[in-house]
């Protein structure tokens, strides 16, 4: 299938194009117009166009861990409401036409498994810088950035900075990524860099087309110990539904927030309500407070900031007799400077395992401890 990532001038319809096109198609009697329309028109049927419950079916029957598999139905995801709103239909009838090609399902499959294998929990990305113009797709000529980049910006609240520059910066595809794994858009004040990745695009445009990945690690207290600053915000809702309220805590997750819980109060009047309770970064505040006021019926939400001490941890992915899934080791101070380390199963690898093979919660549980706590005694 065709793919014209690399073609400039059928792209933006440079000066070019007649002649780029004139020469591939000199045995056809058109003019240069026509055998330019006639060319990629002939292309267009050729797209594959894949519904997203056709795309999450190969990802179903793909060899992934259950977190890179998660992680990529919800690019998809992302992807799948963004372009049906733009063509107004629904997440069940749209379909995808560039990024329903299997050079885009590996694309983003590869990006889940890159961030499964490296175990990153959180991802921060401050903005996305975009370019002007307008570009030719499977839709035919669109204003940059195209309506599903802005769909999906608007929709997961993605900070884009529109540059002087002509062209295309962000794809589709590139801003469902970011908007999948970013949990925070505010870097550490100090932070040590771990690692640098740098990725450059094909495409030869007037700014380099580059992404850039640091694994940093925040600078602790002076004294060494894992402590850190967490903002805390509370509301009391008394005129709200359950469908609201469990919507907001879904955005808040989404946005970054380190945890979101409910508990019931009686207000005023005997009233009975719920105490919003919500866990973020002291730079995600303002956001967690903007989603907070426009989804639900509060007028007033109370800040505080607290110390707090964490154990230092990290997530990998362990083979099981059930299968591969994702755990959380925790190392827990013991006597003297030794350490003790503790693991969690992922709750959400868990219950995948249990789906696949057909056992329950607790069982599944019990069995990766008991392997754990066996591995640990050989080593």
């Amino acid at each position: 299938h065709e793919n014209h990532d690399h073609d400039m001038a059928y792209l933006y319809g440079d000066d070019h194009a007649h002649c780029h096109m004139h020469e591939h198609h000199h045995d056809h009697d058109h003019t240069h117009g026509d055998a330019h329309d006639h060319a990629h028109g002939d292309h267009h049927h050729h797209h594959e166009h894949r519904g997203l419950a056709e795309i999450l079916d190969i990802l179903s029957r793909a060899d992934l861990t259950p977190r890179a598999r998660e992680l990529a139905e919800r690019i998809f995801t992302i992807l799948g409401r963004a372009e049906a709103k733009a063509h107004g239909a629904t997440l069940e009838t749209v379909h995808f036409h560039e990024v329903g090609a299997v050079d885009s399902i590996v694309d983003i499959t590869a990006a889940a498994v890159c961030l499964d294998n490296l175990g990153i929990e959180e991802v921060i990305l401050p903005i996305l810088y975009e370019g002007t113009g307008t570009i030719r797709c499977a839709h035919g000529v669109l204003p940059i950035p195209v309506p599903a980049v802005v769909n999906i910006a608007a929709a997961e609240h993605l900070n884009l900075h529109i540059t002087t520059a002509q062209g295309e910066y962000v794809t589709p595809t590139g801003a469902a990524i970011a908007a999948a794994i970013r949990t925070s858009e505010t870097l550490p004040v100090a932070f040590t860099v771990e690692k640098i990745g740098l990725g450059a695009g094909k495409r030869e445009q007037e700014l380099p087309g580059f992404v850039r990945a640091m694994l940093i690690h925040p600078h602790s207290a002076a004294d060494g110990d894992a402590q850190d600053t967490i903002c805390k915000l509370e509301t009391n809702i008394d005129d709200c539904t359950g469908e609201a309220l469990g919507y907001v805590m879904e955005r808040l997750m989404a946005a970054g927030a380190r945890d979101v819980y409910y508990t019931p109060v009686y207000m005023k009047k005997n009233r009975p309500a719920y105490l919003l309770a919500v866990l973020c970064l002291p730079e995600d505040a303002a956001a967690m407070e903007q989603i907070i006021f426009s989804e639900t019926t509060t007028i007033g939400i109370r800040r505080v900031k607290m110390e707090r001490c964490v154990l230092k941890r990290r997530l990998r992915t362990v083979q099981t007799s059930l299968g591969s899934v994702q755990v959380k080791e925790c190392e827990v101070p013991a006597k003297g400077d030794a350490v003790h380390i503790r693991c969690y199963p992922e709750y959400e690898s868990v219950r995948q395992l249990c789906r696949e093979q057909g056992c329950n919660y607790q069982d599944a549980c019990r069995t990766i401890l008991k392997e754990l706590d066996a591995k640990e005694m050989e080593n």
